[in-house]
């Protein structure tokens, strides 16, 4: 059965730093889409960021994009987000996902259907 289990969330001031890690376990093949959602009081889900474990190829939200960063090591089979000069807007349960099935990664929720159980980042002004 497989299991995404992430950590690293905790609160910081607006122009901090933190790191997310999401550690997979139960299934061994290393071609997958794995990466964060994220979803603030009062919102939708959103996708953050993905990668494609197979190639390292990676897909970003323009509200990060050049501000967070999605890495992998896969003998570890972990993905991490280090996220930089936050900012309150970052505020949110931060959901780790992972999927084999997909062609490319995407931002569309039905297509993962594995998840973490989120992990908490809070940004004060």
């Amino acid at each position: 059965q497989v299991q995404l289990v992430e950590s690293g969330g905790g609160s910081v001031q607006a122009g901090g730093s933190l790191r997310l890690s999401c550690a997979a376990s139960g299934y061994t093949y290393s071609n997958k889409c794995m990466g964060w959602f994220r979803q603030a009081p009062g919102k939708e889900r959103e996708g953050v960021a993905m990668i494609y474990t197979g190639g390292g190829s990676t897909y970003y939200a323009d509200s990060v994009n050049g501000r967070f960063t999605i890495s992998q090591d896969n003998d570890k089979n972990t993905v991490y987000l280090q996220m930089n000069s936050l900012t309150p807007e970052d505020t949110a349960m931060y959901y780790c996902a992972a999927d084999w099935g997909l062609v490319r990664c995407s931002f569309r929720q039905y297509e993962y259907n594995y998840w973490g159980q989120g992990t908490q980042v809070t940004v004060s002004s």
